[in-house]
């Protein structure tokens, strides 16, 4: 069996059809205003609710989310968890290596003469460095994009994109990450993603039956 980019493509269609409109509208608002004005209007809309919120909903982009989760799928299906798992930790690696490349300040330091007009929320520990791009983004795009390549039903894709989206809009709520992060993330995440997912499923390997089974479950195709 040989998958190549359209086979990928034509599997997460929906998803990168409505991905790629996003993404065109946030290259707009890019274009069309500052990134001041971009954060700043990002940070002026905020409720106690949504302060409750927001960490949960970023802790989605967490590494050990996404342990957890292919730990969990391992017991079903070990090919489908390791290619949730290794586009992780290679998107990952891709992201951290930006990250010390570029070295980019962080709202929080790049408007440090402006800290009392700008909401944090109250126990987020907020950093300085490292902005470019969002790992967490990244972790939320990646991994939507493996969970959409998997499903049987590709209309998940719609959710599972809601889902990242969220993700990154939570960096920039919390004050984390500029919009500049978390569209170059979900572009690092969906891309990096499609071409490892073209290039690791067709190992040989992962088509074998001991793969295509999990620790208690046998797979179900």
């Amino acid at each position: 069996m040989n998958i190549g980019i359209k086979d990928v493509l034509q599997r997460i269609r929906l998803f990168f059809i409505i991905y790629l409109i996003l993404l065109i509208a946030c290259l707009i608002i890019k274009l069309t205003y500052s990134r001041s004005e971009i954060y700043f209007a990002v940070n002026s809309i905020y409720s106690p609710w949504a302060d409750f919120i927001a960490p949960y909903v970023t802790d989605i982009g967490e590494g050990w989310t996404i342990i957890i989760i292919s730990a969990f799928w391992a017991l079903f299906n070990y090919r489908q968890a390791f290619l949730m798992a290794t586009s992780w930790g290679v998107t990952s690696m891709v992201a951290q290596t930006l990250k010390h490349i570029f070295d980019a300040p962080r709202p929080e330091l790049y408007f440090k003469g402006q800290l009392s007009s700008i909401h944090f929320v109250k126990g987020v520990e907020i950093y300085s460095y490292n902005s470019f791009p969002s790992g967490h983004t990244v972790t939320a795009f990646s991994a939507a994009v493996v969970a959409t390549y998997l499903c049987k039903n590709k209309n998940w894709g719609i959710l599972f994109l809601l889902i990242a989206i969220l993700v990154g809009y939570s960096r920039m709520y919390l004050s984390e990450h500029f919009f500049e992060d978390v569209t170059t993330g979900s572009v690092i995440g969906v891309i990096v993603t499609i071409f490892w997912i073209t290039w690791i499923d067709n190992r040989k390997f992962l088509r074998t039956q001991g793969w295509n089974k999990g620790l208690f479950f046998k797979s179900i195709k």
